[in-house]
């Protein structure tokens, strides 16, 4: 196997920052990208590098959604307290955030050893990507969303977190996903966008924690010697690209083209089902 070298980190940062957000799945392209430089996904080095640079994206979405996200949380604060008069519209979001993150949890840990298996097996992969594009091509025949968040109901949440469990399979993209179940639902173009990424921050951040948890396993069977500038590098490339590339998908979402991705998903998951790629 190959060693992490700084231009195999910026080759990952890029695709991690990139599919991370636009809706062509992260997951299948690292896996395939992983395997053309040759590199260990199970080695403890990129058990440390697949959690830093989810890290970066992680970090992307705060940069991206800082505004909403302050006056989210003003209003929340505001919302708690004793005197207010008003609806409580911050804290109905966030019962809506819980509500959906559970059935990703569920499925999350309980099929982990099926999703750890899929990543292995690139036919399934590509059939994930073959599914992505499907999906996406299904919101061109979807008309504007006109439901608010006083409409959006716990079960439509549920919903979502049940596409973002789904996700997890390698080759089905996790925003995309998201996003099409909350359009589906009715919710709002924008609004599907925010959720979706409301509810990603602590399925990424959870996604990364078991990451890290097995690499500190691992690091304990012996000295292990990682590569932190490349890692820490790429970290940093992925979260200068994610910024990028989810202003674009919002920019997609913004103006119903999701469905462009499609055509994307569909090639290459027919070439990696074909073992083209």
């Amino acid at each position: 196997m190959s060693e992490l070298t700084y231009l195999r980190a910026v080759v990952l940062g890029v695709l991690q920052g990139l599919t991370e957000f636009l809706p062509v799945s992260s997951s299948a392209h690292l896996a395939i990208t992983q395997r053309w430089l040759a590199l260990d996904p199970e080695s403890l080095a990129m058990h440390v590098f697949d959690g830093l640079v989810h890290i970066g994206t992680t970090i992307a979405v705060l940069i991206v959604f800082a505004a909403p996200l302050r006056l989210y949380g003003r209003r929340l604060i505001a919302e708690l307290s004793s005197d207010w008069m008003g609806k409580r519209y911050a804290l109905h979001i966030l019962w809506l955030g819980v509500v959906a993150t559970i059935p990703t949890g569920v499925i999350g840990v309980g099929f982990k050893k099926t999703f750890e298996q899929a990543f292995g097996e690139p036919v399934w992969i590509g059939v994930g990507l073959l599914i992505t594009g499907t999906t996406l091509a299904a919101t061109a025949r979807i008309g504007r969303g006109k439901r608010g968040w006083k409409d959006f109901a716990w079960w439509r949440a549920v919903l979502v977190g049940t596409a973002q469990g789904i996700a997890i399979w390698p080759g089905i993209s996790r925003s995309g996903s998201t996003i099409c179940a909350a359009t589906f639902c009715g919710l709002r173009r924008r609004w599907a966008a925010e959720f979706s990424f409301f509810i990603a921050m602590p399925a990424i951040l959870g996604a990364t924690a078991m990451k890290l948890r097995d690499a500190w396993q691992m690091s304990a069977d012996g000295a292990v010697v990682i590569a932190w500038g490349p890692t820490l590098l790429g970290a940093v490339v992925s979260l200068v690209v994610g910024v990028v590339s989810l202003r674009i998908l919002l920019g997609a979402v913004r103006r119903a083209k999701l469905h462009y991705f499609s055509f994307y998903c569909w090639a290459v998951g027919a070439l990696v089902v074909t073992r083209v790629l």
